[in-house]
């Protein structure tokens, strides 16, 4: 008489929970950078209630904000920002309406690439600030010239970070899509751009924080508005409260520009596809 054995299904591994991380965890960034800023305001402000810094020379958190708030509330400062404001976001545009269709075609484009590159390097490399006196004679000293020197502060860092994202494109992801009998504008659309995107952001990031600086510098060089001009003006007065309310406004600006960029790059981060080697 044979005995039958009966298998006994193994049991389902259980589930892990799944841990939700804590606010401080998901806020680690927000938490020390805010830490950071407020450490050195408090560093700051005691070197200024000690009497280490000079009035005529530098000024303390508590003057600034005090002086903020009287240019805040007689309106000088919301029209200064307003005009910088204005130069700035259509100097930026402009920069990214050229820098990244400009970059696609480079970085796809061999021969097109080989033709400008020598023109690209010599512009990046090249100090636009050296070029700021022809736009005042070009474009005059109102705001025309103080967008062109934000455009090419900004456009030039879009347009190489987009033309190293579709240069260095995974090859292994471009003989697959060439295995499947994709044609070039398949592979363009589903591979050369969405590989791309991270870094047109992190080239946006770049050309906000140098059209930031475009900004100031063409204020400070020609101008009679603007949170340059404000800066100029106090520095010549001695008046530093004011001259620290532009830089501290511009430091804000580019601050919560440049988060907001950072973001949009890690929200499209995913856009980028895998690696199909060695995965």
């Amino acid at each position: 008489m044979t005995s039958k054995v009966e298998t006994v299904p193994a049991a389902a591994p259980a589930e892990r929970p799944v841990r939700r991380r804590s606010f401080a965890r998901r806020h680690e960034a927000a938490i020390y950078g805010t830490f950071a800023v407020v450490l050195l305001i408090a560093v700051w402000e005691f070197t200024w209630q000690m009497r280490w810094i000079s009035p005529l020379f530098f000024s303390g958190p508590t003057a600034v904000a005090l002086r903020f708030w009287e240019l805040a509330t007689t309106g000088s400062l919301l029209a200064d920002a307003a005009y910088s404001g204005q130069n700035f976001f259509i100097g930026f545009f402009l920069a990214l309406a050229v820098g990244v269709p400009l970059g696609v075609l480079l970085g796809w484009y061999r021969r097109l690439f080989l033709f400008c590159d020598p023109l690209v390097s010599a512009l990046y490399a090249m100090p636009r600030i050296a070029l700021y006196p022809l736009f005042i004679i070009w474009f005059g000293i109102g705001s025309g010239s103080k967008i062109v020197i934000v455009f090419l502060s900004a456009m030039l860092p879009i347009l190489i970070n987009t033309l190293a994202g579709v240069r260095n494109i995974d090859p292994d992801l471009l003989k697959a899509a060439r295995a499947f009998c994709a044609t070039d504008r398949q592979i363009f659309v589903t591979v050369a751009l969405p590989y791309s995107v991270p870094f047109i952001l992190t080239g946006v990031r770049q050309g906000v924080a140098h059209g930031l600086i475009g900004t100031i510098i063409g204020e400070l060089f020609a101008g009679s508005e603007g949170i340059g001009y404000m800066i100029s003006y106090a520095g010549q007065m001695f008046q530093t409260d004011t001259l620290l309310v532009g830089v501290v406004c511009t430091a804000a600006a580019g601050m919560v520009l440049t988060a907001a960029a950072e973001r949009l790059r890690r929200r499209f981060q995913k856009w980028r596809p895998e690696h199909v080697g060695g995965q």
